[in-house]
C-alpha cells in the first residue's frame, strides 16, 4: 500500500512538473516571438527538458520546481541575457543563418552591452544626417542636367526625390516581420541582411556579396569624384599658373594620403561641421550671384525637348545626388523613436527636392547654354576663386568618410571574415595596422588619383556611377527585395509601384550606363577635358 501511494504521488508530482515545465517553455518561446526571435527547434526543446530534469533532481518539492522554472528565462537554455537573446548566439536567433564563425561568448556580451549603452539619436538628428547625404556638393552638377533635360530634368529631380523616399521606406520595411502576436519586430540589421534573406536558402550569401560590391564601387567612385572636382576647381580658379588639372589632382592626393592611417571615424566626424559650413557658404554665394543677374535670366532657353544622347547621363547625375539607402537601416536602428522614420524621410526629401530644383533652375537660367559640368566654373574669376577654394576644402574634408567606409568593407570582406577570409588580418594582436593593411589603404588612395588623372570628367563619372550603382541601390534592389520578402502582405497598388520602379529604374540604369560610357569614349577619342 505504501509503495502504491508513493508511486501515485510520484506520478502526480512528475506530471505537475512536466506541466509547469511546458508552460514555462511556452512562456519563454512567446517572449522570444514578441522580440522577433525564432522558436526553439526540437533538439533545443529536448535540451531544455533535459536541463529541467537534472535541476529537478536537486530540488525539493513542487514549489522549488515552480521557482526554478520562473527563473529559467535568466538561467537556463543557453545563458540568456537581459534582452532575451542568447549570449554568444544572437546572430543565430535573429536570422537563422547559424552562429558567426569567430563569435565568442565574451565578445557577444561586450557587443550587447555596447549596443545597450550606445546613445540614440532624435528624428531631427537623423534628418540632419540624411540631408547631409542628399544635399552634398554633387548638387553642383544638377544645372548641367537641366542643360540637357530642360523641364523634364526638373520633373526628374522631383520624381527621383519621390522614388528615393519611397524606396528608403520600403527598404526599412524589409527589416521587420510580424511575430505570433501580429506585432512588427526588427529581425534584420542592414542592407546586406536583407539581401541575404532574399537569396536564402539556396544562396544565403549571394545577395550580401552583390550589395557589398555595389557599395564598394559607389564609395570608391565617390572618392574619385572628390579628387576630380578638386583638380578641376583648382585649375579653373588659377588658370594663369603653369599647373595642369592632372597636377592639381596629384597635389590633392598628397594632401589626402594621411587618410591611409585612419583607424576609426572619430577623427573623420570632426570634419562634418566644417563640411556643412563650407557647403552653406558656397550655396549662398552662388545663389546670391544668380539673383543679382535675375534680369538677364534666359527663360526661353529652358527646353521642353531633351537631348536624347546626353539626357540619360543627366538621369544618372540626378539619381546619384539622392543616394542614401546604404546607411538608412543603421540610421533607423539608432533612432530613439523608429516610428518617426517615415515622417523624417518625407520632410528631408521634400526639402531636398525644393532646394535642388530651385538651385538647378536658377543657375541654369543665369548661364543657359554656357552652363558647365561644375556650375561654379561659370562664376567670374574673383568670386570663382573664393567659392572654388571653399569647394576644394569641402571635397578634401569629405573624402575621408567614403574612403574609410570602403576600406572597412574591403577589410571585413577579404581580411576579417574568420576562416573564410582570403587574406590574413590587417591588424595585429595589439591593434596596430600591419604592413599589408597599410599598403591596401595607400593603394586605394593612389588608385583614386590615377582614375582622377586619366578620367577627369566630373559629370560623366557622376552619371556613370549613378546609373551603375545609384539606380541599383536606390531603385532596383529595394523594390525587388520588397516584393520578395513581403509579397503576401502587399496590396495591389504597392505591387504596381514596386514593379514600375523596377522597370523604370532598369531602363534608366542601362541607358545611362551606355551613354555615359559613350561620352567617356568620345572624350578620350577627341581629348576633351571639359
Amino acid at each position: 500500500m505504501a509503495t502504491l501511494i508513493k508511486s501515485k504521488l510520484s506520478n502526480k508530482l512528475s506530471n505537475a512538473a512536466t506541466t509547469v515545465t511546458n508552460k514555462s517553455q511556452a512562456k519563454v518561446s512567446g517572449m522570444f516571438a514578441r522580440m522577433g526571435f525564432q522558436a526553439a527547434t526540437d533538439e533545443e526543446a529536448l535540451g531544455f527538458a533535459a536541463c529541467d530534469d537534472l535541476d529537478y533532481d536537486h530540488r525539493q518539492g513542487l514549489q522549488m520546481d515552480i521557482l526554478k522554472n520562473e527563473e529559467m528565462g535568466g538561467e537556463g537554455g543557453g545563458d540568456m541575457m537581459g534582452d532575451g537573446t542568447m549570449d554568444g548566439d544572437s546572430h543565430y536567433q535573429r536570422d537563422g543563418t547559424g552562429p558567426p564563425p569567430s563569435a565568442s561568448k565574451d565578445d557577444g556580451m561586450c557587443n550587447e552591452l555596447a549596443t545597450a549603452d550606445k546613445p540614440k539619436i532624435t528624428a531631427w538628428e537623423a534628418g540632419w544626417n540624411v540631408t547631409n547625404a542628399i544635399q552634398g556638393m554633387f548638387v553642383l552638377g544638377l544645372p548641367y542636367a537641366i542643360l540637357h533635360g530642360g523641364y523634364l530634368g526638373l520633373f526628374l529631380i522631383i520624381f527621383a526625390a519621390v522614388v528615393c523616399c519611397y524606396t528608403g521606406k520600403i527598404l526599412i520595411a524589409c527589416l521587420y516581420e510580424e511575430n505570433e502576436d501580429g506585432q512588427l519586430v526588427r529581425v534584420r540589421d542592414s542592407y546586406v541582411d536583407i539581401a541575404n534573406a532574399c537569396c536564402a536558402p539556396r544562396f544565403p550569401a549571394l545577395g550580401g556579396h552583390v550589395v557589398n560590391v555595389a557599395q564598394i564601387i559607389e564609395l570608391v567612385m565617390t572618392c574619385i569624384l572628390y579628387v576630380v572636382v578638386s583638380g578641376n576647381l583648382m585649375y579653373n580658379s588659377f588658370p594663369t599658373l603653369p599647373v595642369s588639372q592632372r597636377s592639381w589632382a596629384i597635389i590633392a592626393t598628397v594632401v589626402l594620403l594621411p587618410c591611409a592611417f585612419l583607424k576609426n571615424l572619430k577623427a573623420v566626424s570632426k570634419f562634418s561641421l566644417l563640411c556643412t559650413l563650407a557647403h552653406f557658404v558656397i550655396n549662398i554665394l552662388v545663389i546670391a550671384y544668380c539673383l543679382s543677374r535675375a534680369r538677364d535670366w534666359a527663360w526661353d532657353k529652358v527646353k521642353f525637348y531633351i537631348d536624347v544622347k546626353k539626357f540619360p547621363i543627366s538621369i544618372g547625375i540626378i539619381v546619384f545626388s539622392y543616394t542614401s539607402q546604404i546607411f538608412l537601416p543603421s540610421l533607423e536602428g539608432n533612432m530613439q523613436k523608429p516610428s518617426e522614420f517615415t515622417c523624417m524621410m518625407n520632410w528631408t526629401h521634400i526639402a531636398a527636392c525644393i532646394l535642388k530644383g530651385l538651385f538647378a533652375l536658377v543657375a541654369y537660367l543665369t548661364w543657359a547654354d554656357a552652363t558647365k559640368e561644375v556650375i561654379t566654373d561659370n562664376l567670374p574669376p574673383g568670386i570663382r576663386a573664393v567659392v572654388n577654394l571653399f569647394l576644394v576644402a569641402k571635397a578634401l574634408l569629405s573624402y575621408p568618410l567614403p574612403f574609410f567606409a570602403a576600406v572597412e568593407v574591403l577589410e571585413k570582406t577579404f581580411f576579417q571574415d574568420g576562416s573564410r577570409a582570403f587574406f590574413p588580418d590587417c591588424y595585429g594582436g595589439d591593434g596596430r595596422l600591419k604592413s599589408w593593411g597599410l599598403s591596401l589603404r595607400c593603394g586605394l588612395v593612389v588608385f583614386t588619383m590615377f582614375m582622377a588623372i586619366y578620367v577627369p570628367h566630373f559629370a560623366l563619372l557622376m552619371g556613370l556611377t549613378g546609373s551603375l550603382t545609384g539606380a541599383g541601390l536606390c531603385f532596383l534592389l529595394p523594390s525587388l527585395f520588397h516584393l520578395k520578402l513581403l509579397w503576401r502582405k502587399l496590396l495591389w497598388h504597392q505591387v504596381f509601384f514596386d514593379v514600375s520602379i523596377f522597370v523604370i529604374g532598369g531602363i534608366c540604369s542601362i541607358s545611362g550606363f551606355i551613354h555615359s560610357m559613350e561620352g567617356l569614349i568620345e572624350a578620350f577619342r577627341y581629348n576633351i577635358h571639359d
